[in-house]
């Protein structure tokens, strides 16, 4: 059969930022029916390329080629605060709508003005806006806009009249995702389409996806996700760039640094490791033939000659024949350095070390194992400022009696999640444990002498010049006063950050990177009681999973709020879930 025409394609895409290169010659076609998903560490352009494919950003150089119908999901809701839900589910069915006039347009022609007969082809036209309006499911379309809000969580009912502006952040973005899996555009782009969604809803969005007859390219950090949607990833991290002449997962002609793999995440990950496994041994057989080499031009060669014995007769021979050693000792040598030359012109390049999550010896904590209670939080409540929250929200940021979690002890070497869907309380509770938020009802302490560190959802480092070397310095205790010093420090950045990025300033780091930053410094810190919200947010999959399995390793406590699948399927320490 013959493969379908690429609806979104994106040729030699060159982005740099103040002068620093995101983007590096990406090459890119999706088919329909095609679900490409975007990988790589922070920072190498996932939610650039996106931005670039939907036009919101131009290119350097390079070309994109997008149907006229494509969908983004943005980051900001693209309708005015004033705008009903309703209004917004409308316009996502205004083609729908047209289409069906057409059919109605056509069907009255069959009979033609008064009923005095068809217009001229009119069946021919009533055939096509027929097959049109079966491709765009007409009938369907208002039930199906209904299954589509209902199954991303929102009450159908109770949300229609209500102005966009009332709804709170994750409505919003379930909304925008609602509207575009009514519109079924040609094309789809998501940047984390399942931020704010529970299980139940990410679970329709990656079952409304393979249904989507268009192309779909998206970044996530769901890595269940990815196995349940995509067709193809797209790998973006330059480390993509493995062998000179690779066959195998090479770069595509231009030296750009985007390697497509065909299959879900896991096939993706299972090429990645044959590939890197191929890598290494290549390197170590041409670094192993490179000293044979060196050691045959300096030594091996010339020793022909020189040690060999020579009897009676081989002496009176020698002179005739010491010119014909000699050129084949010279043609041996000539030969091996020709051949060393080569290999150390344009040899294997050394696999670069990966980034891995490196969290402290020992600590301030007892080895993990159980004990005294270090942390607790009971009956708290944790009210919401008047006039804040949207209508229908609980009016409790957190209530753990009414959440089914009266108490939460953590005691030495607790491994601790928490659960919940969007708005029971997670990031409340280990605020709350932080000590940075005081309850309203309740109450909650740590024992003496106990530091207790939090990773937050939300990266708070400004753009500025500092640079992550110097945070991480001043993490260390170095004296603030002295910015030429922590510019110039040795700082441990457990395997969180290149070293290239640690003197980089801020305001040039991806929003992973930043977050690679902050749990850089609290690790350093080796608080004896470790809280992480949402610690896969932000992150690559491959430091993910890191995280997941050093939380095993971590000398103090650890209590986790996350929604991540992936994480939770994983998990091996205690359940708490907040209903």
């Amino acid at each position: 059969m013959a493969r379908s025409t690429p609806v979104l394609r994106a040729s030699d895409v060159r982005v740099s930022f103040a002068g620093r290169p995101v983007l590096r010659g990406v090459d890119l076609a999706v088919d329909p029916g095609h679900r490409t998903g975007l990988v790589g560490e922070n920072g190498v352009g996932k939610s650039t390329l996106l931005r670039v494919l939907a036009g919101t950003l131009a290119p350097d150089d390079g070309a994109v080629t997008r149907p006229d119908d494509l969908g983004f999901l943005h980051q900001e809701f693209p309708y005015p605060p004033s705008t009903t839900v309703r209004a917004v589910v409308d316009d996502a069915l205004a083609r729908v709508r047209a289409i069906e006039r057409e059919l109605e347009e056509a069907a009255l022609a069959l009979t033609g003005p008064d009923g005095a007969g068809p217009v001229a082809g009119a069946d021919a036209a009533y055939a096509r806006a027929l097959d049109r309006a079966e491709l765009a499911d007409v009938w369907d379309a208002d039930a199906r806009a209904a299954r589509t809000l209902a199954g991303l969580g929102l009450d159908v009912d109770g949300v229609a009249g209500r102005a966009v502006g009332s709804l709170s952040g994750g409505q919003r973005t379930r909304l925008g995702l609602a509207a575009l899996l009514v519109r079924q555009p040609g094309a789809l782009l998501l940047d984390e389409p399942t931020n704010h969604l529970d299980d139940d809803a990410t679970e329709f969005l990656a079952a409304a996806l393979r249904a989507l007859p268009g192309a779909v390219v998206l970044a996530s950090h769901d890595r269940v996700f990815l196995d349940e949607v995509c067709t193809e990833i797209l790998d973006l991290d330059p480390v993509a760039e493995p062998l000179r002449g690779a066959a195998n997962g090479s770069p595509r002609p231009g030296g750009g640094a985007a390697t497509l793999y065909g299959g879900t995440y896991s096939d993706y990950l299972e090429a990645k490791r044959v590939e890197r496994a191929r890598w290494e041994q290549r390197f170590e057989a041409e670094q192993a033939e490179l000293v044979e080499l060196r050691r045959s031009v300096a030594v091996t060669a010339r020793d022909v000659s020189k040690n060999r014995e020579r009897g009676n007769q081989a002496k009176i021979l020698y002179d005739f024949k010491g010119e014909r050693v000699q050129s084949q000792v010279s043609r041996r040598v000539r030969n091996a350095q020709q051949r060393l030359d080569a290999l150390e012109r344009d040899q294997v390049r050394k696999p670069p070390a990966p980034l891995r999550f490196a969290p402290p010896d020992g600590g301030g904590a007892a080895t993990p194992g159980g004990g005294d209670v270090v942390a607790w939080a009971r009956g708290v409540v944790v009210h919401r400022p008047a006039g804040t929250g949207a209508p229908g929200e609980r009016s409790d940021r957190l209530d753990m009696t009414a959440s089914g979690v009266p108490s939460i002890e953590v005691a030495r070497g607790t491994r601790l999640l928490v659960t919940g869907a969007n708005g029971a309380g997670k990031s409340t509770l280990l605020h709350v444990l932080a000590g940075d938020l005081v309850p309203d009802a309740g109450t909650v302490g740590r024992a003496r002498g106990v530091r207790v560190g939090l990773l937050e959802q939300d990266v708070h480092l400004h753009d500025d010049d500092r640079t992550p070397r110097e945070l991480l310095a001043l993490a260390q205790g170095w004296d603030p006063a002295d910015r030429a010093g922590a510019r110039e420090a040795a700082v441990d950045a457990h395997g969180l950050l290149a070293p290239r990025d640690l003197g980089r300033p801020l305001a040039e780091l991806s929003v992973g990177q930043r977050r690679r930053v902050v749990l850089a410094m609290l690790v350093t810190q080796a608080p004896d009681v470790l809280l992480l919200d949402e610690p896969t947010n932000h992150v690559s999959l491959t430091l993910a999973g890191e995280l997941v399995e050093a939380v095993e390793e971590w000398p103090g406590a650890v209590v986790v709020a996350s929604h991540d699948r992936w994480l939770r399927q994983r998990w091996t320490g205690d359940v708490v879930h907040l209903a």
